[in-house]
């Protein structure tokens, strides 16, 4: 028992709810998103390059809105019906993947997904900011990032282990059950109540002015970093290439989420005692690691090694990075700093994955992760030398 309060000791009562959403809309999504170059590739006929256009396109779409949502979010003070209607249609959309019957309809239907994402993101982080106290805001974002890659666990388990006795079509149709629930969920978030100094009126205009420098810096070399950051996609393909069948493709993927959301909460945490700099540097390195070593080696064992590299990484820097934009913004600019953070990143994520497609097919796979090191370790650098007097 005094484990279980120690855990959520510092964690408010929507940020405990708004995981829970995550687990399961995550369980519904893992449940798809793992198998989709897989399907693309073996049962639709796209290559390399449709994978990265599918992804890098749908996050694009997402960002658009990201930044649109957290004004809007910002502009009416009111946060939980762009995360309701962003669930709502996610969820939607995993069914739909069914009677997809090419990849550029795969394309259609996971930019509708990913919209709903940029509906909900930055309005949601903003919830997850104001309802927290300060102390304890990596923390939270943590245990928030854990619960969404507890929900990515449980959905590739699901995806493991179902795959075989009904195949991709079916097991698409199969997913909107944890989705449904978890929009109900959301019913039971509150809206936090807003400072006073956060009721000024503003404008879109207003809004990315009042935006730090140290902000702005911050959004620029995390940019610079996505345009380097291959998704997990990559790392799959790698390991089919390697001669691993789609359900033991499927296992190592499990194997990274599972690493990310162990590390999630402790990362975030260690970010409230040292500082959100430290954290998300050691999140660069290794990535740069991670992909030099991908660069170099070719063999089964270091593939396997870079999902648990990848899945350190991650969990290094998504909380801490959410949580360093909420420390660099106004109080009142919370969803317009978080949807702009989200909207450059993302957008950067279109070019990042016809990158890395491209150097995959026209040059050779090794490319895609030396291009990788290249960008990760000059984000390092720009990092330590731009934002050295940024408060943590």
């Amino acid at each position: 028992m005094d484990g279980f309060k120690k855990i959520f000791s510092g964690i408010s009562r929507n940020v405990i709810i708004l995981g829970v959403v995550s687990l399961l809309t995550d369980l519904s999504g893992q449940m798809v998103f793992p198998l989709l170059p897989l399907y693309i590739t073996s049962v639709l006929g796209g290559g390399a390059i449709a994978v990265g256009a599918i992804e890098g396109a749908a996050e694009a779409t997402a960002s658009l809105l990201k930044v649109v949502s957290g004004y809007w979010s910002d502009k009416i003070k009111k946060r939980k019906p762009f995360v309701f209607f962003g669930y709502s249609l996610s969820a939607a959309m995993k069914p739909v993947l069914a009677y997809a019957g090419s990849w550029f309809a795969v394309l259609g239907i996971r930019i509708a997904d990913r919209a709903g994402k940029g509906l909900r993101d930055a309005p949601r982080d903003a919830i997850i900011t104001e309802s927290n106290d300060q102390a304890n805001l990596g923390k939270a974002y943590g245990f928030h990032r854990a619960m969404d890659g507890l929900g990515s666990v449980g959905g590739a388990a699901l995806a493991f282990f179902l795959l075989p006795l009904f195949g991709f079509v079916n097991l698409f149709k199969l997913a909107i059950i944890p989705g449904i629930i978890s929009v109900a969920i959301i019913s039971f978030v509150r809206e936090p109540e807003r400072h006073e100094s956060a009721k000024k009126k503003i404008s879109l205009k207003i809004g990315f002015g009042g935006l730090t420098k140290e902000l702005k810096l911050f959004i620029l070399i995390s940019t610079i970093f996505t345009l380097g950051n291959y998704n997990y996609a990559f790392l799959m393909l790698r390991a089919k290439d390697g001669g691993l069948n789609n359900e033991k493709v499927i296992m190592l993927y499990a194997m990274f989420y599972l690493i990310y959301t162990l590390l999630s909460m402790k990362a975030g945490s260690l970010s409230d005692k040292f500082g959100r700099k430290p954290i998300i540097l050691a999140g660069y390195a290794i990535f740069s690691v991670l992909s030099f070593g991908l660069y170099l080696f070719s063999g089964m064992a270091y593939t396997i090694i870079s999902f648990i590299l990848f899945g350190i990484f991650f969990a290094l820097i998504d909380g801490a990075q959410r949580a360093f934009v909420s420390d660099l913004s106004p109080a009142e600019l919370k969803g317009t700093a978080l949807g702009t953070f989200h909207a450059f990143t993302g957008l950067a994520a279109l070019p990042a994955g016809l990158i890395a497609g491209g150097l995959w097919s026209r040059v050779n796979p090794g490319a895609t992760f030396l291009s990788g090191t290249i960008v990760g370790v000059s984000s390092l650098v720009l990092f330590s030398l731009a934002l050295r007097k940024a408060r943590d």
